[in-house]
């Protein structure tokens, strides 16, 4: 300790001089209560003024300090405070918002302009996926674990505010997003595939590996967009050959429509022979439950060679073979192969006549298949040539009989 009234014999400045340097010049007398190889602290009529400090050799410096009374702790130095971290931002998406077509199995990557907190809150898809969220610096990315449902909009959401995205450095993604983007079509042999294995079509198939899980839902959808190899065959030997002629693996023609539109029917599915998401999901579904469908195949060929008739098959066998009455020369029934689309056990049917006039004729066992075009019951004295106008008129007992296996989905086919 430095004797009171004693000036420093040693040290970079006399205390006048460093007096006068904190004063601007004034000579106070100034007091040095205390010395170290810190530096020195000076008081100045009572009040501490300032710390003279070592910095290295030859050099010195002033720390400020606060003066007593002024409402701040004596001696506690001034310091400055960083600012705030700025925003954390998205950079990019994988797939873009709005993209359609994407892969089965394509992950989904979202970029920040920042490092990522280990404890950020990730992303998240809706309908959920089976896969894993992963982090990377300044990424998050997602893998599914096998595939997407096809034709699904899935809806990409990034979280924001106090609760979402967080930089390493305490920055915050200050408004969330929410993407959305379409997956592709399944394969059409997939979904032959999966129809011959719940019974719809009138083939089987057996794969020729080692079968897929029923119930891995992540596999199935995997499968869809790339199907395993395997074989189909026909139930039965007693099918025409105008319909095992319909069959083409891979492509979806009015056979395979039918196979959809009949499934659709039977689970509640709005019946259009489109095999959209929804279709799918029950589809996945029927397989993992082990569902079987237990009505059976028909096929109905219906001939304008005279006399004309209706022969239509159930499983193979022949189950109806009836005259029947296609349309006049001025409202033909068009050739063709046809879905039934629409079943009424009874209807009034509304039109106009070739010659202006209006009729309104009651029917029965209805099944529309093209148009306006239907399979029922009309009276009619006879049978066997063209006097529709556009329907396949059938005798009463046999509308009756033909009601049963004409479902939603049954192939109809109209030849000369």
């Amino acid at each position: 300790m430095v004797p009171v009234g004693k000036h420093l014999q040693h040290g970079p400045l006399h205390p006048r001089r460093l007096v006068g340097f904190l004063k601007g010049g004034t000579q106070t007398p100034a007091w040095v209560i205390g010395a170290s190889v810190a530096g020195l602290v000076v008081v100045v009529g009572g009040v501490a003024v300032g710390v003279l400090s070592s910095q290295g050799s030859g050099s010195a410096s002033v720390v400020a300090a606060d003066p007593v009374g002024s409402g701040h702790s004596s001696g506690r130095s001034t310091t400055t405070t960083d600012p705030p971290p700025g925003p954390i931002t998205v950079t990019s998406v994988t797939p873009a918002n709005g993209a359609t077509g994407v892969g089965g199995s394509a992950s989904v990557t979202v970029s920040f302009s920042g490092t990522l907190a280990a404890s950020t809150p990730m992303a998240s898809l809706s309908p959920a996926v089976a896969g894993t969220w992963r982090r990377g610096v300044d990424t998050m990315t997602f893998t599914p674990a096998g595939g997407y449902i096809p034709m699904t909009t899935e809806t990409l959401t990034i979280p924001g505010g106090p609760a979402g995205v967080l930089s390493a450095s305490g920055a915050t993604l200050t408004k969330g997003a929410v993407d959305h983007f379409t997956v592709a079509q399944g394969s059409t042999l997939r979904l032959q595939q999966l129809m011959s294995v719940i019974g719809y079509s009138p083939l089987t198939w057996a794969p020729s590996g080692t079968p897929i899980s029923a119930t891995d839902t992540a596999a199935q959808a995997a499968a869809a967009f790339s199907p395993p190899a395997g074989s189909f065959a026909w139930r039965q030997a007693g099918w025409p050959t105008n319909l095992t002629a319909l069959w083409q693996p891979g492509s979806y023609n009015a056979m395979t429509k039918g196979l959809v539109m009949a499934f659709e029917a039977d689970h509640g599915l709005t019946v259009d022979g489109i095999d959209g998401p929804l279709v799918w999901a029950a589809l996945f579904h029927a397989v993992a439950t082990g569902y079987v469908n237990t009505g059976g195949y028909n096929f109905a060929l219906a001939s304008e060679s005279r006399p004309e008739t209706l022969t239509i098959w159930h499983d193979g066998k022949v189950v109806l073979h009836s005259l029947a009455n296609t349309g006049i020369s001025v409202a033909p029934t068009a050739l063709g192969t046809f879905n039934v689309y629409e079943r009424l056990p009874y209807q009034v049917m509304k039109g106009t006549n070739p010659d202006g006039s209006h009729y309104a004729d009651p029917v029965k066992y209805v099944a529309y298949f093209n148009g306006g075009d239907a399979i029922h019951y009309f009276p009619r004295y006879s049978f066997g040539f063209p006097q529709s106008l556009g329907c396949v008129e059938l005798p009463p007992s046999a509308a009756a009989q033909a009601y049963p296996y004409t479902s939603y989905g049954t192939v109809v086919q109209v030849v000369g």
